[in-house]
């Protein structure tokens, strides 16, 4: 795979659309184990994403996610903004001064932004937040020969899906405890539509 800025910029047009089409569901899971605010707020935060990034020239895709990164942080409120801001902008840093992204460089961002999200909500694995997705999509990118876009999807749903079985022991679903059992965790929803639309993309290029 390589990542070009026109790719990138596809990558969250095909985000944004999947978060719109499924504001409402992520308002839903979020009402179950959360503020009922996740569906508005991503919504909100990815249509400002595209404004930003279609109204620009970009010479890298690192300036488009660093972007991403400003905008989510700006216009999400919550947790998700700082979170989802945070792991775009380590993200950018990893690949920083690259015109094109190979599958190497994008494990390494990947990678810098999982201990992005970890560092700044103190989480790890297994707790029931977007960490839970976007870790095993990480290792995907890292331990795979070549990357199938198939693969990278079913790699983030079965992630997802897996979050209904934990407990909650970070943010607010936490207060949940046992009742957060059986629910999908909305970052962790939103998560997978970012890797779908991922998934998208590769796919055009194979």
């Amino acid at each position: 795979m390589e990542l070009q800025v026109k790719d990138t910029i596809q990558w969250l047009e095909k985000i944004n659309e999947k978060i719109q089409q499924n504001k409402d569901y992520l308002t839903d899971l979020d009402q179950a184990i959360g503020d009922s605010d996740h569906g508005i707020n991503m919504s909100r935060g990815f249509q400002e994403v595209v404004k930003q990034v279609n109204s620009k020239d970009y010479n890298t895709v690192s300036d488009v996610l660093k972007d991403t990164a400003m905008t989510l942080m700006s216009k999400v409120g919550g947790a998700s903004g700082p979170l989802f801001g945070t792991a775009f902008l380590r993200f950018s840093m990893g690949i920083k001064g690259m015109d094109a992204v190979n599958q190497e460089a994008f494990a390494k961002g990947l990678e810098d932004a999982v201990a992005g999200i970890m560092q700044r909500g103190k989480a790890t694995i297994g707790e029931k937040t977007m960490v839970d997705v976007w870790s095993p999509v990480a290792d995907y990118f890292k331990e795979t020969a070549k990357v199938q876009a198939e693969d990278v999807v079913y790699t983030a749903k079965n992630a997802m899906e897996q979050t209904k079985e934990i407990m909650a022991t970070k943010g607010r679903a936490s207060y949940f405890k046992e009742k957060s059992i059986g629910h999908i965790d909305p970052g962790a929803a939103s998560s997978f539509y970012v890797f779908e639309a991922l998934s998208e993309v590769i796919k055009e290029e194979e």
